[in-house]
């Protein structure tokens, strides 16, 4: 009876690109194509919920999953969007290297029924703002970044091309900050969430709107699953009797990369951190080792203030900061 039941399951996974979306159900083998717009969604859909599917899986493709993946939500169907980096570790090791549209759907699909992936839930409308104008943002400090390197060329004239351009850079920097904090205030459930973020010490505007736009599940996993999803959780590399150096990969880069100008603020100002921090370095860690170790214990702290709704509290003191 058991071995019934699981040949009736089926595993859909869907290759999404901006023209169209390629279907793929798995164990059946059936494949099909439809346009990546209303209609095509909509077909989709319909056929998707006939087939009755266990789970649905795609990858994050920098948001042109969400239509799809928001529609098939709304009709109750299971969706799991996960890294494209663990689907393509998969295919390698399934000994898949070939590449198209088609065998990608089809590797999304085993790889629902291999790995079986946990669905989370899609962030709304808000969010989905909130992290595109975060990327942006994120976008325009590179190019300022990128633009000041080139200030050291000899010649007046590139030069005066350059201060310009950075100029109007920096200008839309500064709308983008204003549209940040408008549309945090707009939501009284973000205006608490941020609140509660920069009470600690070694938190500012950038990194809490970085965690509300790109870790909504702050507050909703435990430590360890939290730390793994950013990226922040050592990992073991030993074998036999070898013990490798831990290290951490994988993760949100978007949101280790703040964490990190939160941490190397949090070791000088919050005392939590600091104490921690020198604890380690006196006990012969890499300072680099210490300071990831402080990314873990920071995400920790900020994971279980929002999971408790508990504002941050030392010693009845709170030291600005403005990371």
């Amino acid at each position: 009876m058991p071995e019934q039941k699981m040949t009736e399951q089926k595993w859909i996974g869907i290759d999404v690109s901006k023209a169209q979306l390629d279907i793929a159900v798995w164990p059946i083998k059936e494949y099909w194509t439809a346009a990546n717009d209303a209609s095509g969604i909509a077909e989709t859909v319909e056929r998707i919920q006939a087939q009755g599917p266990t789970l649905v899986v795609m990858e994050a493709t920098g948001g042109l999953e969400i239509p799809i993946a928001g529609a098939l939500t709304v009709a109750g169907v299971v969706v799991a969007i996960v890294n494209p980096r663990q689907v393509r570790d998969y295919a390698k090791a399934a000994g898949r290297l070939a590449k198209t549209d088609r065998l990608d759907a089809e590797i999304l699909a085993r790889f629902a029924d291999s790995m079986r992936p946990v669905p989370r839930p899609l962030p709304d409308k808000a969010t989905v703002e909130l992290a595109a104008v975060m990327g942006r943002r994120r976008q325009l400090v590179e190019m300022m970044t990128a633009e000041n390197n080139r200030m050291r060329t000899p010649s007046r004239r590139v030069q005066q091309s350059i201060e310009e351009n950075l100029t109007c850079l920096s200008q839309q920097l500064s709308q983008l900050d204003k549209d940040l904090k408008a549309l945090i205030q707009q939501s009284p459930i973000w205006r608490e969430k941020e609140l509660l973020l920069k009470s600690v010490p070694g938190v500012g505007p950038v990194l809490a709107s970085t965690l509300l736009a790109n870790l909504p599940e702050l507050g909703t996993l435990d430590r360890r699953q939290i730390a793994a999803l950013v990226g922040v959780a050592p990992m073991a590399r030993d074998s036999g009797k070898w013990r490798g150096k831990r290290m951490v990969w994988g993760g949100r880069a978007v949101v280790r990369a703040v964490l990190y100008m939160g941490a190397l603020v949090g070791v000088r100002y919050n005392p939590i951190l600091k104490a921690f921090y020198q604890r380690l370095c006196e006990a012969g860690k890499a300072k680099k080792v210490a300071l990831t170790a402080c990314m873990r214990k920071l995400l920790t702290i900020l994971n279980a203030m929002m999971k408790h709704r508990t504002s941050w509290q030392a010693n009845n003191q709170k030291t600005p900061c403005t990371t």
